[in-house]
C-alpha cells in the first residue's frame, strides 16, 4: 500500500475533454481520445502502482479479484496525490490501468469485439482494424513504442516464445485462439508492429456461408459431401480470404469416430470431434536449437496411427509429406496453401517440392499431385471486402506435363450495386458425373450429389 506518511500533492488537475466520452460518429469502433495530458497522469498514478504492488501476487487471483485490488489501490494513490477528477473519469483511468496491467492495455476494447476480424498495430502511434472485410483506423494509441513492446512479449510469453532483438519474429497466439503475429526491431523500423488475426468465439458452419453468399446452398451441398467422402482436399486462397474458416466449416463433416491430426504453426483451428490431436511447430531456443518444423510435425502424425492430417497451412517442403501422406492410405486429409487459382495452387505446390530439395522431375511431382489432391477450393476476397468460394476443381490427371482440372462451381461476377457491393451468383458447369463420383456411391451419397449439381446448372 502507498505510504500513509506521504504528504498530500498539490492537486493534479484532471485532463479535460480527453477523458470525457468520445464523440457520436457513424464508426461503433471509436473509443476515447487519450490526450499527453491523460497519458501523464495516468503514467505518474502507473508508476505509483508498480512501485506499491507486488505483481508476482497478483498473478496469484483471479482476474476479477485481481482488478478489485487494483482499483481499490489506484482510488488510494487518486486520493493522496490528490488527482482531481470525476467519477466517470476516474472509471476510465481505472479500466485502462486494470487493462495495462493484467491484460493487453489499449488493445482490450478491440479484442472484446466479436465483429472485428484483424488488429493490425503499426508502432505505438497508429492501429487499424478490420471490419466487414474493410480496414478502418482507430483513434486507439499506446504510450509508447516500450509499451507495446511489452504487451507483445507478454502475449508471446504465454505459448512459450519470445521476441527481441536475437529473434525480432514471432508467431504466437492468444489464450481464446487468436492467432498473432509480431515484428520487431531492428527490423521494424517505426516500433513494433503487431497483427491479430482474430479468433471468432461462435465457430461458423457451412450454414452461415450460404446466409453470408460465400457459397450457394447447393455448392454448400456439394462441400458437405466432399469432406464426408473422404476426398483430399486443399483449399487455396489470399491473405484474409477465409481459407481457415472455410477448413473449419469443412472439417465439421468429418465423422465422430475419426482419428484427426492437426498441424499448425499457430493453433488455431476449432475442430470439434472428441478424437482429435493437435500438434504445434517451435522454434528455436536461444542456443538456435530445438526448433521443431512443419515438415517434422507431418512426418511425425504418419507414427500415430492418423486417419486424416489437417494442415493449417502448406508452407514448404512439408507439402512432399502432405501429399504422400494423401497417397498412402490417409484419404480425405485436408490443407490450406496461398495461391489466387486452383491452378496456380497446384504449380505452388509443385513449387515447395522443388525448392524443399526433392531431386525429382517435374512428370514425377506432378503425377504425384494428381495422385494425391482431388478437389481444390478456391477461396477470395473481393473489392467490396466480401468472401466468396470463386471456384471448386476436381484434380483430374495429367495429359503430357500438363495437369487436367476441371470446375464443378464457379462464382460469375455481375458487376456492382449502387453501394458498390459485388453482385454475382454460384453456378455448377454442368458437370453431372464429377471425379469422385463412385467415391459419393460408396458412402450412399450419390443421390444428394446429382441433386445438387442439376439444381445449381439452372
Amino acid at each position: 500500500m502507498p505510504a500513509e506518511t506521504e504528504e498530500l500533492a498539490p492537486p493534479i488537475p484532471a485532463p479535460k475533454p480527453s477523458l470525457e466520452k468520445a464523440k457520436t460518429t457513424e464508426d461503433p469502433f471509436v473509443v476515447e481520445d487519450r490526450s499527453e495530458e491523460y497519458f501523464q497522469v495516468k503514467s505518474t498514478i502507473f508508476n505509483a502502482l508498480i512501485d506499491t504492488i507486488d505483481l508476482s501476487q497478483f498473478a496469484q487471483l483471479d482476474q476479477a479479484s485481481a482488478r478489485d485490488e487494483i482499483r481499490d489501490i489506484v482510488q488510494e494513490i487518486i486520493a493522496i496525490k490528490n488527482v482531481v477528477m470525476s467519477i466517470a473519469e476516474q472509471e476510465t483511468l481505472l479500466q485502462d490501468i486494470c487493462n495495462d496491467v493484467l491484460g493487453y492495455g489499449p488493445l482490450e476494447p478491440l479484442l472484446a469485439r466479436d465483429d472485428i476480424s484483424d488488429i493490425m498495430v503499426n508502432g505505438a502511434g497508429r492501429v487499424y482494424i478490420e471490419v466487414n472485410g474493410k480496414i478502418q483506423v482507430t483513434n486507439v494509441r499506446f504510450r509508447d513504442n516500450g509499451q507495446l513492446m511489452n504487451i507483445c512479449q507478454r502475449i508471446v510469453s504465454q505459448v512459450g516464445r519470445r521476441v527481441d532483438e536475437s529473434s525480432p519474429i514471432c508467431d504466437a497466439r492468444l489464450l481464446d485462439g487468436s492467432r498473432v503475429n509480431v515484428i520487431s526491431g531492428p527490423l521494424a523500423i517505426d516500433g513494433p508492429a503487431l497483427t491479430i488475426r482474430k479468433f471468432k468465439k461462435d465457430k461458423l458452419q457451412m450454414q452461415d456461408l450460404v446466409t453470408f453468399g460465400s457459397i450457394s446452398p447447393e455448392g454448400a451441398t456439394v462441400l458437405n459431401i466432399i469432406g464426408a467422402v473422404r476426398c483430399n482436399v486443399l483449399i487455396s486462397g489470399g491473405t484474409g480470404s477465409g481459407k481457415t474458416t472455410l477448413l473449419n466449416c469443412m472439417t465439421a463433416f468429418i465423422d465422430e469416430d475419426e482419428r484427426i491430426i492437426t498441424c499448425e504453426d499457430a493453433a488455431e483451428l476449432q475442430l470439434q470431434q472428441p478424437h482429435v490431436v493437435r500438434l504445434e511447430t517451435r522454434p528455436a531456443n536461444l542456443e538456435g536449437s530445438g526448433e521443431i518444423t512443419m515438415r517434422e510435425l507431418v512426418k511425425n502424425c504418419l507414427r500415430m496411427r492418423p486417419e486424416r492430417i489437417i494442415v493449417g497451412e502448406v508452407r514448404g517442403p512439408e507439402a512432399f509429406d502432405l501429399l504422400q501422406a494423401m497417397n498412402t492410405g490417409h484419404d480425405g486429409s485436408m490443407g490450406t496453401l496461398h495461391a489466387n487459382s486452383p491452378r496456380e495452387a497446384l504449380s505452388r505446390l509443385e513449387s515447395m517440392i522443388t525448392m524443399g530439395g526433392f531431386n525429382l522431375p517435374s512428370k514425377t511431382i506432378r503425377d504425384m499431385i494428381c495422385g494425391s489432391i482431388d478437389i481444390v477450393v478456391q477461396a477470395t476476397r473481393l473489392r467490396d471486402g466480401s468472401r466468396r468460394i470463386t471456384h471448386v476443381t476436381e484434380v483430374l490427371g495429367t495429359e503430357g506435363d500438363v495437369i487436367i482440372t476441371q470446375d464443378l462451381f464457379i462464382f460469375e461476377m455481375d458487376g456492382e450495386d449502387e453501394d458498390g457491393n459485388v453482385k454475382g451468383r454460384h453456378k455448377s458447369t454442368g458437370i453431372a458425373r464429377p471425379a469422385f463420383w463412385d467415391r459419393a456411391r460408396y458412402y450412399g451419397r450419390e443421390a444428394e450429389l446429382a441433386m445438387a449439381l442439376d439444381a445449381a446448372a439452372d
